[in-house]
């Protein structure tokens, strides 16, 4: 198979503008109406946006490559590092999350900043703060090596695998990411979301780094995408977004790097992701509100730290994000706690008016917040 860095081109990319055109007009008309969105917020709920953003940015990064963090380890971090800790949440500190965080506000508030290698190395270095990705330990902070074969992506069993893509040989990188950073700090005529979808496929197809390469393909992605709004602020969350699609993505990206230069078809597929990460934030903004508009309400309420991180786990994760509603187990789960202290907590929510018994159940209760209570009171409160 002939990959897209293999053809004498490279990395001349090329693309239909034409068929560019309805997708980028769909997200300028989306931008300049999240943008009136936002205006409507007060202070306080837009730093908190940024903030939801910002932790659901990390979190979704990291789970497309298959790593799970720690959601409180994460917001721990953000709330430190924007000063908006949370209520009642205790401060933890988790190094790959802090390191997450750290890349992803360097890329966004220092957006203009001219991109170098040695930031790309110190973004590697912050990723991996261990040296080991998983049990493996790799080479951070520098390119790889290959001195275990050519970089491959696979699937499969072992002595079965599919290769989906092979990465330019390790001699190659240094000249491609020159010509990379050069490319990125270049002023020219290209719209900024197209440019930013480009450098996405342009880092992940070098593939410069024995493991980080995606996270650090969208972390530019965002730089490049906070460059064209002049905004360091982010209030949509692209990489939850293209979670939700992720096999559509790697399909796209595989068609892409093996295809003859031509990204029409990825570039067109990232501007309409783009687009429903922008429309996906209307709803994610509404649940903001009604979490400011709950705490508001409880400010003055007494409650043990376990209770306000289980409430915070159902605030974020909306009505209907807990199936089956809150029941004892996963209190327990949540608040590390016993049976015993689990239900005695839960009790003590509902006769403050916190959470509602759900209907049926039996002997195994269920609980939620009452979303329809909230929802009214955010649509009132909005009207008037």
């Amino acid at each position: 198979m002939k990959y897209i860095w293999q053809t004498k081109s490279w990395p001349g990319f090329k693309w239909d503008y034409a068929k560019l055109l309805k997708p980028l007009g769909n997200i300028r008309f989306s931008q300049g109406s999240l943008i009136t969105q936002i205006k409507e917020l007060g202070f306080e709920i837009q730093q908190s946006a940024r903030a939801d953003v910002l932790v659901e940015e990390a979190l979704k990064t990291s789970a497309i490559e298959g790593e799970k963090l720690d959601p409180d380890a994460v917001r721990s971090s953000v709330g430190r590092r924007l000063g908006l800790p949370d209520a009642g949440l205790k401060d933890i500190s988790d190094q790959k999350a802090e390191g997450l965080v750290e890349i992803l506000l360097d890329a966004t508030i220092n957006y203009s900043k001219e991109m170098s290698l040695d930031r790309i190395w110190g973004w590697h270095a912050a990723l991996f703060p261990t040296g080991y990705s998983g049990m493996v330990k790799i080479s951070v902070g520098q390119w790889r090596d290959d001195s275990k074969g050519p970089m491959q992506v696979v699937s499969g069993p072992i002595g079965q695998e599919k290769v989906h893509f092979e990465a330019p040989p390790a001699k190659n990188i240094d000249k491609e990411m020159q010509a990379f950073t050069y490319w990125v700090n270049t002023k020219d005529q290209l719209d900024g979301i197209i440019r930013a979808g480009l450098a996405h496929i342009w880092f992940v197809t070098i593939h410069p780094f024995d493991d980080g390469n995606g996270r650090i393909a969208r972390t530019l992605t965002d730089m490049l995408l906070a460059r064209d709004e002049n905004n360091p602020k982010r209030f949509y969350s692209l990489s939850s977004q293209i979670m939700a699609e992720r096999n559509e993505y790697y399909e796209i990206l595989k068609a892409a790097q093996a295809g003859t230069g031509d990204i029409t078809q990825w570039l067109t597929w990232f501007l309409e992701c783009m687009n429903r990460a922008i429309l996906n934030s209307h709803t994610l903004f509404r649940k903001i509100m009604i979490k400011a508009l709950f705490w508001q309400e409880f400010a003055q309420t007494r409650l043990h730290e376990r209770q306000t991180k289980v409430i915070n786990r159902l605030l974020d994760a909306g009505s209907g994000g807990f199936e089956c509603g809150l029941k004892n187990k996963k209190y327990m789960g949540i608040a590390h706690t016993s049976r015993a202290t689990a239900q005695r907590e839960l009790s003590d929510l509902v006769k403050k008016g916190i959470l509602i018994k759900m209907p049926g159940g039996g002997r195994s209760a269920s609980y939620d917040l009452d979303w329809e209570k909230w929802s009214s009171l955010l649509d009132y409160r909005r009207r008037f």
